[in-house]
């Protein structure tokens, strides 16, 4: 295994941390402090920055506009960006529009994409993905209540969906609906371009969650598909492709949201060292002087080097053989580091006493915003279980 970056993905690498630390992260008081519409035109003014670097979009190969990374490199590239709330959305590859880009890319065909993936890459516009509903539970995804019935040559979708992440404002959705409930279940579903300002398609409400209902891109939504005709020829991929291409998404993707995690989990722990050595607790004794600090300290430290070489080694076997054959370490990774980076926001609040449960600090909002790492793509239970089978089954003797 060879986890060495090369000279150039260490300049982009300082690059991109450089234009972190000067331009975004003083940025952040105003999107903690105010609502996401308020402050989209000045984060659209940091992406024309973004652009004018070359750097917008990485995520996406080198003939759509995108830096080519290999999947190890751009969660290198995620970990810088994560340190910041706002560095996945100013560099146009934050969720869920990186995912639906990928897809996009893979499986639309070129009316597809010259009509959705070019100015979404472009960060003209923005997208959503609505798979998750309200009446079935998301960790199993062969099971849901929308269908698309065919009628001549369009589909015809019926169902109620939530937690549709950035509908807000979005100018598409990639809707998953069965579209042959007497298929197998892993290939009921297909995955259908929807535009927003279809007859039938209506936002519920922005999901309110923990005290945030949010906007726009910063939202999540509840949506309901009534007697929405789109035609066939919007959807991606063949019919009953709906699972696999989630699934192909969610391999790659998920390293993408550990390492953004690790981002959040290190800019965490450079603000509770930061606290820790400039707050007195008494004359010429500084917090960083407990011992119970220290241990915070130390613990953090190896916990987040632990998790990042986990991720790396599932990244690095991504790019050697592909997803499939990485599942295990995928699954390991997705409860490892959502873990790690809650405890160490934890932490750090606590390191900060009354400031850290203010929106002084990046820190609440990560502390409420973030709970949600150990949930979606997946509970942390359906993750170990899944693991935990894999592995007994190389311990249990081959029948005959």
């Amino acid at each position: 295994m060879d986890f060495s970056i090369s000279p150039d993905m260490q300049a982009l690498l300082s690059r991109v941390r450089d234009f972190v630390n000067k331009e975004l992260i003083p940025l952040e008081a105003g999107f903690l402090n105010k609502e996401f519409n308020e402050i989209e035109p000045l984060l659209q003014e940091m992406r024309t920055k973004v652009r004018e670097m070359g750097l917008l979009s990485p995520h996406m190969p080198k003939e759509h506009g995108g830096l080519g990374l290999s999947v190890m490199e751009l969660g290198l590239m995620g970990a810088e960006l994560g340190r910041s709330p706002i560095g996945h959305f100013v560099f146009n590859c934050q969720a869920p529009d990186s995912g639906n880009m990928e897809v996009l890319h893979k499986y639309a065909n070129d009316e597809q994409k010259e009509k959705y993936l070019i100015p979404l890459v472009a960060g003209q516009i923005r997208s959503c993905f609505s798979m998750t509903e309200p009446d079935y539970p998301g960790s199993n995804p062969v099971w849901m209540g929308t269908t698309a019935e065919k009628d001549g040559d369009d589909y015809v979708i019926n169902g109620r969906k939530w937690f549709t992440s950035a509908a807000d404002g979005a100018t598409f959705a990639i809707v998953m609906a069965v579209t042959d409930a007497s298929a197998p279940p892993h290939m009921r579903a297909s995955q259908i371009i929807v535009p927003m300002d279809t007859p039938g398609v209506e936002i519920v409400e922005n999901t309110p969650c923990m005290g945030h209902r949010g906007e726009g891109w910063h939202s999540h939504s509840e949506i309901q598909y009534t007697n929405v005709r789109v035609p066939q020829e919007n959807r991606l991929g063949p019919e009953g492709a709906g699972f696999l291409i989630a699934q192909e998404r969610l391999g790659p993707g998920r390293i993408h949201h550990c390492m953004r995690w690790l981002g959040i989990a290190e800019r965490s722990f450079e603000l509770m060292c930061q606290r820790a050595v400039d707050r007195p607790i008494g004359e010429d004794r500084p917090l960083s002087s407990r011992q119970f600090v220290q241990g915070w300290v130390a613990e953090s430290r190896a916990e987040i080097d632990s998790a990042r070489l986990a991720v790396l080694h599932a990244a690095w076997k991504i790019d050697q053989v592909g997803a499939p054959e990485a599942r295990e370490e995928i699954g390991l990774i997705k409860f490892l580091v959502a873990n790690t980076m809650l405890r160490v926001v934890d932490r750090a609040i606590q390191m900060h006493g009354a400031l850290g449960i203010t929106d002084y600090t990046p820190l609440a909002f990560w502390y409420r915003a973030e709970r949600a790492a150990r949930i979606y793509d997946g509970a942390d239970e359906v993750h170990k279980v899944s693991v935990a089978k894999r592995i007994l089954k190389r311990f249990t003797p081959s029948a005959g």
